[in-house]
């Protein structure tokens, strides 16, 4: 009889355990450089208009095209932009697409920037593709990118 209480015990603990694990995701990371190609659509200096295409190197191999909007102030260093792009290529081995979305925002040079994944955006073996990305400009100029994301939703 004491023996049934003690057997309960461990079965609650080894479904919660099993529940942990299954719910536990796995987050990776990809990094490498991009090299980026801003056009002007529109030359009002206020409110302004881009569109972006990117060649992508390192763990994700690819090339991506989105669209951009900006805001000016009269501030200098303050402004705004939003921006989505949908990437193409190869994840760390796993080909497809997903879409990002930017939002950007500088306060008298402080930046702050959140780029991401779409829901539900990804294609083929990327199809579950979850999480977000930063960017990274040395003081030459040069692009990086730090993905974070999961296939495990």
């Amino acid at each position: 009889m004491a023996l049934a209480p003690v057997t309960a015990l461990i079965a609650v603990f080894f479904v919660s355990v099993g529940a942990i694990q299954k719910d536990a995701v796995l987050m990776m990371h990809a990094r490498g450089a991009f090299d980026v190609k801003i056009t002007p659509v529109t030359t009002d200096p206020i409110l302004g208009r881009m569109s972006l295409a990117k060649v992508l190197h390192g763990d994700l191999e690819g090339t991506s095209a989105g669209e951009m909007l900006t805001a000016g102030t009269s501030v200098k260093d303050s402004g705004a932009y939003v921006a989505v792009e949908r990437v193409t290529g190869t994840l760390q081995g796993r080909r497809g697409t997903f879409i990002l979305q930017h939002s950007g925002t500088m306060t008298r040079g402080a930046q702050q920037l959140t780029i991401t994944v779409v829901p539900d955006s990804g294609t083929e073996q990327l199809a579950r593709i979850a999480g977000s990305m930063k960017i990274i400009i040395d003081k030459d100029g040069k692009h990086f990118y730090d993905l974070e994301y999961t296939l495990d939703r």
